[in-house]
């Protein structure tokens, strides 16, 4: 009798170790599992963080490219306007020069055809050329009378 209950209580102590090393090897798996779950969750985050930065800085770079591309162009365009502006300045003053030489040949032309007209009419009563010239001259107000601007 003695006998038989020491061999069933090692019986049952043999089953609850063995039951405690089942529950403890379950134990190991479910937290190996959830580790594992939990590194896997944070390696798509770092991944997907990592991806971002990737993306960031090669957007980042091509709109440094883009700023110094626009900043050159924008260069050129100031330096062809500027030269614009330059040329219609000096078209400008082509433009003035041009008129002052057109009132001056005006002038000019009346002048010789007065002079000719009144040298065909008498040649003798007319006192001298230049008197002539300069009277007419002062008829026409001096109008681009050698003043250049």
């Amino acid at each position: 009798m003695l006998s038989s209950m020491v061999k069933e209580h090692q019986g049952r102590q043999q089953a609850r170790k063995e039951e405690q090393e089942r529950r403890r090897k379950e134990a190991i798996q479910a937290s190996s599992n959830l580790t594992h779950a939990l590194v896997d969750h944070l390696n798509v985050g770092v991944a997907q963080a990592y991806l971002n930065q990737k993306r960031l800085d090669s957007e980042a770079s091509q709109l440094e490219q883009n700023a110094t591309n626009f900043q050159r162009q924008t260069s050129q365009w100031l330096g062809l306007i500027s030269s614009f502006t330059d040329s219609l300045k000096e078209v400008g003053h082509v433009q003035n020069w041009a008129t002052t030489i057109e009132s001056d040949m005006q002038t000019i032309a009346t002048a010789l055809e007065y002079a000719y007209k009144d040298e065909q009419t008498d040649a003798d009563k007319r006192p001298t050329h230049a008197s002539t010239l300069i009277g007419l001259v002062e008829q026409q107000g001096g109008s681009g009378g050698g003043s250049t601007s």
